[in-house]
């Protein structure tokens, strides 16, 4: 049977290199991205769809397939309004969930984050942990949530703090052991890979990796 993957933010630092994942390798037939405006990438397999997320009734026809790939997000230095943040980083991997789920996907992947705590008193990581439990609650037959600790790659905006943090990582990782290992960076294309690797398989539940599993799995 033919597979369909889709991703949304297939532009991002884990997105793209899902994306060229996904177009690479066998398994999936074709790959849909869901984007605000067209990218420059042409393949047989790749189908692009220009959407407004806060308009679902013009592409939720649209959104079908075998597994669906969220790794929407943004930053406080990006996404200062905390209302517009919560949009991207909780509203909008939400709604795919819900039409996901009446569309008939088998899976759903959600790129969170590290310390992602429904309980929590930081916004962020509170955002990220309801983000986690109302998609969970969705009932889609496979939902995979990968958290990720600092997130190494190159990505298309200069980031000079994120360059000095990086090569600070790279003399604390080794520091970092037992359960501590969790905190030690990785990068963007292991969690790609990781991704790509447990949609292949037919296990059925919720399953959370953090940043440490995260990379047995890759």
């Amino acid at each position: 049977m033919a597979k369909k993957a889709v991703i949304a933010g297939s532009s991002g630092l884990i997105g793209s290199h899902l994306l060229q994942i996904l177009l690479e390798q066998a398994y999936y037939d074709e790959v849909l991205i869901l984007v605000r405006k067209k990218i420059p990438l042409q393949h047989k397999k790749l189908t692009q769809l220009v959407i407004d997320f806060d308009q679902p009734e013009t592409y939720k026809n649209e959104l079908t397939g075998h597994a669906l790939f969220s790794c929407l997000g943004s930053t406080k230095k990006k996404t200062p309004d905390l209302t517009v943040y919560r949009k991207i980083d909780h509203d909008y991997p939400l709604l795919l969930a819900q039409l996901a789920k009446q569309n008939g996907f088998e899976q759903y992947h959600l790129v969170s984050s590290i310390g992602a705590d429904i309980n929590g008193v930081n916004f962020y990581t509170k955002t990220k942990g309801e983000t986690e439990a109302d998609i969970t609650a969705t009932g889609i037959p496979a939902i995979h949530i990968y958290r990720p600790s600092f997130l190494v790659g190159d990505r298309q905006e200069s980031r000079p703090m994120e360059k000095f943090v990086n090569g600070l990582m790279k003399i604390i990782n080794p520091l970092l052991f037992g359960g501590w290992k969790k905190y030690q960076s990785i990068e963007a294309s292991t969690v790609a890979m990781a991704m790509y690797k447990q949609s292949i398989k037919n296990a059925t539940g919720v399953f959370i990796y953090e940043s440490d599993k995260i990379k047995q799995l890759s």
